[in-house]
C-alpha cells in the first residue's frame, strides 16, 4: 500500500514533471528562479506526502479491510501495524526522488542511483541483528522499521549535495511563479499514467489468478529478469537522457533538432544491449532462470515455465524501453498528455488481449491452459509495441521522423543470434552428457 504512495509521487512522475523546467531554467541562465522552483516543489511535495502519510497511517485499518477482507484477528492486526510503519518510509522515499530530480538536472547521476543502497542495506542488517532470535511478525516489525530508517537515511545522505549544489533553499508555496503551476499541472498525468499502469499489474494478477497453480509465481519469476534490461538500460538511459533533452535552448526548430539526436543516440544505446537481451530469454530463458532460481523445490519443468512466460515479455522488450525514452522526449518538450493517452491505450489492449490470451486461447487450440500464461505475458508484448508505435509517430510529428538505424538493428539482432546459437549448442552438448541441470 505504501508503494503505491510511492509509485505514484515518486522518481517517476516528479522527474517527468520537475526536472524538465529545472534543466530548461539553468540552461537559460535562470538560476535563481531555478533555486526558488526547487524549493516550491520540495515545500508542496513535503507538505502534500506528509498529509498522506497522516491521513495513511489512520485509515490503515479500513485500507485493510478494503483490499483484505479475509484478514481477521491477529492477521489482520499485524497487517494494520506493519502497513502503519512502511507508510512514513514511502514519504522519505518521496522526497528522495526530489533529491534525484535535482541531482540528475546537474548531471549527479552516482549519487542518486547509489542511495537506494542505503535503504536495501538497513533492512538486510535489522535482519541479520534480529533474525537470530526473532521469527514470525516480530521479525517482519523490525525488517519494517529498517525500511523506515533505511528510507530516512537514502533521503539524508542526498540531501547535503542538493544543499551544495542549490544553497540555501527558498522554501515556499511558489504560488505566484508560472513554472511552478508548470510543474504541478505536468505532474497530474504522470502522476495518473502511473497509477493506471499500477492498477493494470493487479488486474493481470487477477487474470493469472485464474490460470493453474503456479502461474502466478511464475510470473514473478520471469518478471525478475525481464525487468533487470528495463531498469538497467532503457530507464537509465531514459533518466540520463532526460536532463539532456530538456535543456536544449534556442528557437523551436533548434530544440527539435537536439532532442531529436539525443533521442535517436540515446535508440541506439539502448538497442546495443536491450536486443542481446532480448534473445537471450527467447533463447536460452530455460537456462537463466535455472541458474538463477533452481534449487530447493523449483525444478527443472518450473524452469521451462518461467521460460515460457518471459519468452512473451522479450517480445515487447525492445518497444518498451525504447518507448520510455520517447516518453522522456515528450516530457522534455513540456507534454505529458500524449504519453498518458497512449499508455490509458496501452493498458486497455493489454488487459483485454490478456485475457483472451489467458483465458480464452489455450482451449480455442486445445492446449494446456499453463500456456496461458505466456499468453499474457505475449499480450503486454504486444501492447507494448502499439505504445512505441504511436509514442514515435506522434513526436514524429513535432520533430520530425525518427528512429533506430535500421543498419545497426540488422546487425544486432544478426549477431545476437549468431551468439544465442552458439549458447544453444552448447547447452544441448551440457545436455547429451547430463551435466545440465535444464
Amino acid at each position: 500500500i505504501p508503494n503505491l504512495l510511492q509509485n505514484l509521487f515518486g522518481e517517476g512522475a516528479l522527474s517527468a514533471s520537475f526536472i524538465p523546467v529545472y534543466a530548461r531554467l539553468r540552461a537559460e541562465g535562470e538560476e535563481d528562479e531555478a533555486k526558488r522552483v526547487a524549493g516550491a516543489v520540495a515545500a508542496i511535495l513535503a507538505l502534500v506526502v506528509s498529509a498522506l502519510v497522516l491521513l495513511g497511517v489512520v485509515a490503515t485499518p479500513v485500507i485493510i479491510d478494503l483490499i483484505a477482507p479475509g484478514f481477521e484477528g491477529e492477521k489482520r492486526l499485524a497487517a494494520i501495524a506493519l502497513v502503519r510503519i512502511f507508510f512514513p518510509g514511502a514519504g522519505f522515499l518521496v522526497m528522495s526522488a526530489w533529491c534525484l530530480g535535482v541531482l540528475n538536472s546537474h548531471r549527479k547521476f552516482l549519487l542518486s542511483y547509489t542511495a537506494p543502497v542505503v535503504w536495501s542495506a538497513m533492512i538486510i542488517a535489522f535482519l541479520l541483528i534480529f533474525g537470530k532470535r526473532e521469527d514470525g511478525y516480530r521479525l517482519a516489525e523490525y525488517a519494517a522499521w529498517g525500511s523506515v530508517i533505511g528510507s530516512f537515511l537514502q533521503f539524508a545522505v542526498q540531501l547535503p549535495s542538493v544543499m551544495a549544489l542549490n544553497g540555501a533553499l527558498k522554501l515556499g508555496t511558489g504560488s505566484g511563479s508560472t513554472h511552478v503551476r508548470e510543474v504541478l499541472k505536468n505532474f497530474g498525468p504522470v502522476a495518473i499514467s502511473r497509477g493506471v499502469v499500477q492498477i493494470s499489474a493487479y488486474v493481470d494478477q487477477i487474470i493469472a489468478s485464474f490460470l493453474p497453480t503456479g502461474a502466478i509465481a511464475a510470473i514473478g519469476y520471469a518478471q525478475v529478469i525481464y525487468t533487470l534490461p528495463v531498469s538497467l538500460f532503457g530507464m537509465a538511459v531514459s533518466a540520463a537522457e532526460l536532463p539532456e533533452m530538456s535543456s536544449a535552448t534556442g528557437s523551436i526548430e533548434e530544440i527539435n533538432a537536439v532532442v531529436r539526436r539525443r533521442l535517436e543516440a540515446g535508440l541506439e544505446r539502448i538497442a546495443f544491449f536491450v536486443i542481446p537481451s532480448a534473445v537471450a530469454m527467447l533463447a536460452l530463458g530455460d537456462m537463466l532462470a535455472a541458474m538463477l532460481f533452481q534449487h530447493g523445490k523449483f525444478s527443472g519443468d518450473d524452469a521451462v515455465y518461467v521460460w515460457m512466460v518471459m519468452a512473451g515479455y522479450a517480445t515487447g522488450l525492445l518497444a518498451v524501453t525504447m518507448g520510455r525514452l520517447y516518453s522522456s522526449a515528450f516530457f522534455a518538450l513540456r507534454d505529458t498528455k500524449t504519453p498518458l493517452r497512449f499508455a490509458l491505450l496501452r493498458v486497455a489492449v493489454s488487459t483485454a488481449l490478456g485475457y483472451f490470451c489467458a483465458i480464452r486461447l489455450p482451449s480455442l487450440f486445445g492446449v494446456d491452459p499453463s500456456w496461458g500464461t505466456a499468453g499474457l505475458a505475449a499480450a503486454a508484448g504486444v501492447a507494448g509495441w502499439l505504445e512505441f508505435i504511436l509514442l514515435r509517430r506522434g513526436l514524429g510529428k513535432i520533430i520530425g521522423a525518427t528512429a533506430l538505424r535500421a543498419s545497426l538493428a540488422w546487425k544486432l539482432w544478426i549477431c545476437a543470434a549468431i551468439g544465442a546459437a552458439i549458447a544453444w549448442g552448447v547447452k544441448l552438448l551440457l545436455a547429451s552428457i547430463n551435466a545440465a541441470p535444464f
